[in-house]
């Protein structure tokens, strides 16, 4: 998987705390995947998760499945 060209975001909550991750939803729709990086080292590597886990692991955080 070519990472150059995908259109990487962080979260609108993210606070430049540098403990941040990046995504791509460039994938989803040809791919089913969803490319998740650290936004400290864009050139280290990328996991390409399923867009159905991505998504439930989303929803488990935004029900408050994973307190700090």
């Amino acid at each position: 998987m070519s990472t150059e060209s995908l259109a990487w975001f962080k979260s609108s909550y993210s606070s430049n705390g540098g403990s941040c991750v990046e995504v791509a939803a460039d994938l989803i729709a040809s791919h089913g995947v969803v490319p998740v990086r650290d936004s400290k080292i864009q050139s280290g590597p990328v996991l390409a998760l399923p867009a159905k886990s991505f998504s439930a692991f989303v929803a488990g955080i935004k029900a408050g499945g994973f307190p700090a």
